[in-house]
């Protein structure tokens, strides 16, 4: 039975990767050439779409009546992500020269591009969002409505962008935009787009984003550039706020694992919830492995 999820997994990352290249070609083929080649280095290869397997997910558990929309929702919220990360690494913003283990577009394509291909992201979203829901578009505007608050103000992945310029900023404000909205985005617009009732599900997302950003933090301090394909150390050189500093590695690694937890909790009775479950730990063991774990506690010792 676990091997069947697992092979429900790989089949939804096939279907996930299929769906970006259709998009991100569609946008390529007619685009200026550079910015083209930009898009694709933005978007391919990969991490480890978790956004969008989660959306998926979520909406396979609803009883999804209309993958396509589904699907379209999980890509668009993809290609945010992507498009966030492009302007993250920027010069004026974190000057990151590594995302993934290769350079990033700023790095490979010049600045002017890498601005650009992050603006083209974010409308290739709101675009393959609108297409993919002309089968069910009275379901676009709740869904559009959640995607863009997740981006924008005062909430979404834009805010935590900009909380990095405030002197004063509560962690868990900054967590809540910089990585949760994306991840509640993704469990809402997976049982918006299958019809169902988002009522449930928010919590879910909430819990696991704040755990990937925790993870995130505790990678900063424990692993060097290669293994995490891009710059470690990040948080103290740039004062940016971080668990593992205010909380102590030690903490900060129980804080993680109670909110994978919390987000195993937060799954509604569903026909999918083992798949979910499946997802969310599989994610964690991909987060902090059990090495890492240890070697955070050994230094906290």
């Amino acid at each position: 039975m676990k091997t069947l999820r697992q092979d429900q997994l790989r089949a939804q990352s096939r279907q996930i990767e299929a769906a970006l290249e259709a998009a991100v070609s569609g946008a390529a083929l007619s685009a200026p050439p550079r910015l083209g080649a930009a898009l694709r280095d933005a978007v391919f290869p990969g991490g480890a779409r978790v956004r969008a397997r989660l959306c998926l997910a979520v909406a396979a558990a609803c009883g999804d009546d209309c993958p396509r929309a589904s699907t379209a929702a999980a890509v668009a919220i993809e290609l945010l992500h992507c498009g966030s990360l492009v302007h993250d690494d920027l010069p004026c913003f974190d000057n990151a020269a590594l995302r993934r283990g290769k350079p990033t577009v700023h790095v490979a394509h010049g600045e002017p591009l890498a601005v650009l291909a992050g603006d083209a992201l974010i409308v290739l979203a709101m675009e393959t969002l609108v297409r993919g829901t002309a089968q069910v578009p009275h379901r676009l505007p709740s869904v559009l409505a959640t995607i863009c608050a997740a981006t924008g103000m005062p909430h979404g992945i834009i805010a935590g962008q900009a909380w990095e310029s405030e002197k004063l900023v509560a962690l868990s404000e900054y967590h809540r935009a910089k990585t949760a909205a994306l991840f509640v985005a993704a469990t809402v617009a997976g049982a918006l787009t299958a019809g169902a009732s988002a009522t449930r599900w928010g919590g879910l997302g909430e819990r696991l984003g704040e755990a990937y950003q925790v993870a995130d933090d505790l990678r900063d301090v424990a692993q060097d550039a290669s293994a995490m394909g891009k710059p470690a150390g990040q948080d103290a050189a740039l004062g940016r706020p971080s668990a593992a500093a205010e909380m102590g590695p030690r903490r900060a690694l129980a804080h993680f694992e109670s909110l994978v937890q919390a987000a195993t909790d937060a799954i509604p009775d569903c026909n999918g919830a083992e798949h979910l479950r499946l997802l969310i730990r599989m994610e964690a063991l991909r987060l902090v492995p059990p090495e890492m774990a240890r070697e955070l506690s050994r230094r906290a010792a």
